[in-house]
């Protein structure tokens, strides 16, 4: 039995979370917002008690990895509906800096152009300081794929370190031409 997919999950006061089995749709509402997941038909999802478990109909190698997936997917909506999730990247370079236009990010990062980054729907962005950005929503899957488009913009290079990183994130660095 997959360890993840049989632990229950806890749902705090002020989230309610709606199994509808027919069409295999859950939707969780909180404090933040509301998701909804359509998950596998396979799946038996059940909310008793202010406590969702998943279980699986067989131990077939596809029941097994949909039975982990189907309960992360749903913990990360609970989280997600009374935490949020962030994301943080560093913007490093001589003259690169970031800016907030409007609800958008203004991203000098070395081009002959700046470059605009729109914010998707749910998601907002903060610059706390010019070399700093924070992405903040209550979906997982779009704060991480916001944060690796933003990276993307100008990803950090290996020899000076210069662009865009996550925070904490080490960047391998090379030594670059050697002196005779």
């Amino acid at each position: 039995m997959s360890r993840i997919g049989r632990a229950p999950i806890n749902v705090p006061a002020g989230v309610t979370v709606t199994v509808d089995a027919a069409n295999s749709v859950v939707t969780v509402k909180g404090p933040k917002g509301t998701l909804d997941l359509n998950y596998n038909s396979r799946m038996n999802v059940v909310c008793e008690n202010n406590v969702v478990t998943v279980t699986r109909p067989s131990d077939e190698k596809e029941d097994r990895a949909l039975h982990g997936l189907t309960r992360t997917l749903i913990y990360n909506m609970v989280v997600g509906v009374t935490e949020g999730y962030q994301k943080k990247l560093e913007v490093n370079g001589v003259g690169y800096r970031v800016a907030m236009q409007g609800k958008s990010l203004n991203l000098t990062l070395g081009y002959s152009h700046p470059v605009i980054v729109d914010a998707p729907e749910g998601i907002t962005f903060e610059t706390p300081d010019a070399n700093t950005i924070i992405i903040k929503g209550i979906n997982k899957q779009v704060v991480g794929e916001t944060a690796a488009f933003v990276r993307s913009r100008r990803a950090p290079e290996p020899y000076k370190g210069k662009g865009i990183k996550y925070e904490g994130e080490k960047i391998r660095r090379k030594s670059g031409k050697t002196g005779k």
